[in-house]
């Protein structure tokens, strides 16, 4: 019998599921191939990247935590060892409830980036978080960039207006990310479809009230209707009329919010709406207190909802380039609530079979005190915005555009190029 991870690596090496795709261009894909879909997964709160993947035999580690609060080498629930590691000696694993992903690790399917965030500091929820979604890194500028990182990559390849829906916020409110971006929805899920409050007489009043070529508002608010109707009417339906249950064979999706939002992404990019970027949260990651048992829960359901959503587009047929990441880490030093406070550096996950997986990526600064950002966190040794440059396979240009300010680096090879392994 074939297992799932064999079976992942089969495909992937046969490119059944997801062709390479040459330059990795996400913006363009070959004629007659839709373009990979961009899924980005912000874990709020400050994901605990030492806790999530964490070097066992640093002794700096292991001194620093309680072993409840990392990952271990050995006993009952060792880490998952990750090949091609960082650093000198180091043993890094993943975190033992992320077994689904570490199934795609091994498959060459994931890689797993460390010591990155923003390079200025933030230890404020609201601020690091807005500061990330708007793509750039200091208050100064954000003050003058009022539109998110994702869409003004939108613009710089033309995927805004007509009829299509490019980018959709899996969340109840959009994300900050497509911020001014007048053509994105918000749409947390899909299992009773998407029909206006007030049903049809409500949808009449709004359409009289929105109708194309009035306003500037008159027209956003037109182009909106058109696309809950476009979703509405591609829904597929039980013959009394109501949305018709999810259920593709290959995914296994767990019920609960996070999921709900994947499968509401998985059904719009197998609607072929012109769906190209997906913003999703996974929330309650600020561990403060008692983080051990939280902490295992959010990361086993992290892990098996995005595996699940990875089986369902493969089934799809649909290629897709997922980011998993957080506004900052946590402290090195657990504190007296066996919890962790406000850190800096975390760690990153992108996903994809044009990804160059089984391997870690970044600079690894050291947890020793001398090596900590302020004798105490974790440093930022990657910058998150190169991180996205990289995914999006920005030419100079479009980076300026995309991420203002950020300054040229040599890559960090994280997609396959011209047949690179």
């Amino acid at each position: 019998m074939t297992s799932r991870r064999d079976f992942l690596k089969a495909c992937a090496a046969a490119g059944v599921f997801f062709p390479a795709l040459g330059l990795g261009r996400l913006a363009f894909a070959a004629e007659g191939a839709p373009a990979p879909l961009l899924v980005m997964v912000f874990q709020r709160g400050g994901c605990d990247g030492l806790q999530l993947v964490g070097p066992v035999n640093d002794r700096s580690y292991v001194d620093a935590r309680s072993s409840d609060l990392r990952v271990l080498d050995s006993g009952e629930r060792p880490g998952l060892a990750l090949a091609n590691g960082l650093g000198t000696g180091l043993d890094f694993r993943l975190h033992p409830e992320a077994k689904a992903l570490f199934e795609l690790y091994e498959a060459g399917q994931m890689a797993v980036l460390h010591a990155c965030g923003l390079t200025n500091g933030s230890r404020s929820h609201f601020e690091a978080q807005d500061l990330i979604e708007h793509g750039v890194v200091s208050l100064d500028r954000l003050a003058r960039t009022p539109e998110g990182w994702l869409t003004r990559y939108l613009a710089t390849f033309g995927e805004v207006g007509g009829d299509r829906i490019a980018a959709v916020s899996a969340n109840a409110g959009l994300a900050a990310a497509l911020a001014r971006d007048d053509d994105a929805l918000a749409i947390p899920e899909l299992q009773g479809g998407l029909p206006l409050p007030g049903g049809k007489e409500a949808a009449a009043v709004l359409g009289r009230l929105y109708a194309p070529g009035g306003t500037a508002i008159q027209q956003a608010g037109a182009r909106t209707l058109a696309r809950v109707a476009l979703v509405e009417a591609r829904l597929p339906r039980l013959p009394d009329g109501r949305p018709a249950p999810y259920n593709p064979s290959a995914a296994g999706y767990e019920n609960n919010g996070f999921t709900q939002g994947l499968q509401a992404i998985a059904r719009l990019a197998r609607m072929d709406v012109g769906l190209r970027v997906a913003c999703i949260d996974h929330a309650s990651w600020d561990t403060h207190d008692t983080q051990a048992g939280r902490f295992n829960g959010l990361v086993g359901q992290l892990s098996r909802g995005l595996a699940a959503f990875y089986r369902d587009m493969a089934e799809a047929g649909r290629s897709v380039r997922i980011v998993v990441m957080t506004e900052f880490g946590r402290r090195l030093r657990s504190n007296r609530s066996q919890g962790t406070d406000h850190g800096h550096g975390s760690a990153m996950l992108v996903l994809g079979a044009d990804v160059r997986g089984g391997r870690m990526f970044g600079d690894w600064p050291g947890l020793e005190t001398l090596r900590l950002d302020q004798g105490v966190d974790l440093a930022v040794t990657t910058d998150f915005r190169q991180v996205l440059a990289e995914v999006l396979a920005l030419r100079a240009a479009e980076r300026d555009r995309v991420f203002p300010g950020l300054a040229p680096r040599a890559p960090l090879g994280l997609l396959r190029v011209d047949g690179m392994a």
